[in-house]
């Protein structure tokens, strides 16, 4: 399979680096020093990436968005990730799940977010439903053509800077051969509807700026009409979703490992000790080593997995081996970094420890190592459970 740029690709980076170093570098520290991303800057990075043709490049041309395929998007995620997720972010990818949008829907939903005008988030994640997501308690109860919505959700990103939320909520319960298992519908939900309330969520290590919220819906009332895809198939509408934004989480930890390992190499040879480079000794030139293996097996699993979803061929384990692959590659390219730079490594003058402590989220949402390890085990298991 070959893996070499095209001549799109190669000026995608180009455009994306270059916009990366001038655009949102310059405001990493304050966002760092004030833990987010101002209103102003937020807009000025908006309007700057849809001059670009950058924002909302993973909708189809036809939708207006950048029609870039799935391993072209990783390329510009892999790029965009060398800044912190705060203003990184703000090169808004819309979630793909609007596509399941229809009718008014895509008026009021779907072209807004293409255009720069809305922001969408996903609400899955529950206190107490986690991992095991068909254990949520939000329900949605109907009431004549309406749904009441009730329950809360938490971890909920970037809320506090969304118009409207998908929102995923129990409809009922079927039996199965494994004992009963809720339907799930998805809802697109507008902030400041009655009975829907954003709350701040929890002080985080990772990703300073960006914010995680606490979502309450109490007496909700939505219109079916809300309703995206079909009631009580919810999760054959997030499908796709899950699946590419795993893809994206390893491409955007692919440029943090760039980042450090970048760092670290250009400190590994021009610091002196005992009157040579200290890149000349084993202890830290092996490392260096070590740490491009890392990157290196991980950017060829998440491009393999790329490579396949532009076939439309992307397993779920595709997804959980670049997912697995890039985010224990940045827990261990950060920390090395740190260990070749000494004290240094440790202070904000550097980026380092900032990638250093945004890498630890990697690891849990979109699915943990564990979960990833699980899907790819019994993707590997099954076929021979069947024969």
């Amino acid at each position: 399979m070959n893996f070499d740029y095209t001549d799109e690709q190669k000026l995608l980076i180009e455009t994306a680096r270059r916009f990366v170093e001038e655009e949102l570098y310059p405001h990493e520290e304050e966002v760092e020093r004030r833990g987010e991303v101002s209103p102003e800057i937020r807009q000025h990075i908006i309007d700057k990436s849809l001059e670009l043709g950058l924002y909302a490049a993973n909708m189809p041309e036809e939708l207006g968005g950048g029609g870039l395929d799935p391993l072209s998007m990783c390329v510009l995620d892999r790029e965009l990730g060398r800044a912190g997720y705060a203003l990184q972010y703000t090169v808004a990818r819309p979630s793909n799940i609007l596509q399941a949008c229809v009718g008014e829907q895509r008026q009021k939903y779907l072209y807004p977010c293409i255009r720069g005008e809305k922001t969408d988030c996903l609400a899955l994640t529950e206190p107490g439903a986690g991992s095991d997501v068909r254990s949520m308690s939000c329900r949605a109860d109907r009431d004549g053509d309406d749904f009441i919505l009730n329950g809360t959700k938490h971890f909920i990103s970037h809320a506090d800077v969304s118009d409207f939320v998908i929102l995923f909520a129990a409809t009922g319960v079927q039996d199965t051969a494994r004992g009963p298992r809720k339907k799930i519908t998805a809802f697109l939900v507008d902030v400041g509807e009655p009975g829907f309330h954003v709350r701040p969520g929890y002080d985080s290590v990772s990703h300073r700026g960006y914010h995680n919220c606490i979502l309450e819906f109490d007496h909700c009332r939505v219109p079916s009409s809300r309703v995206l895809g079909e009631v009580d198939r919810g999760f054959e509408v997030a499908n796709d979703w899950l699946g590419n934004t795993r893809l994206q989480v390893a491409a955007i930890c692919l440029g943090r490992c760039d980042r450090a390992y970048e760092l670290a190499c250009e400190y590994a040879a021009t610091r002196t000790q005992f009157n040579q480079t200290i890149g000349k000794f084993q202890g830290v030139g092996f490392k260096l080593a070590d740490m491009m293996l890392k990157l290196r097996s991980a950017e060829l699993v998440t491009y393999y997995a790329g490579a396949r979803a532009n076939e439309h061929e992307m397993t779920d384990m595709d997804a959980a081996l670049a997912k697995l692959a890039a985010t224990e590659a940045l827990a261990y390219i950060s920390d090395e970094a740190i260990q070749i730079h000494g004290g240094m490594g440790l202070m904000s003058d550097l980026p380092l420890e900032r990638i250093w402590r945004d890498a630890r989220v990697e690891r849990i949402w979109e699915g943990t190592s564990e979960i990833q390890r699980l899907i790819i085990s019994r993707s590997i298991l099954r076929p021979l459970e069947d024969r």
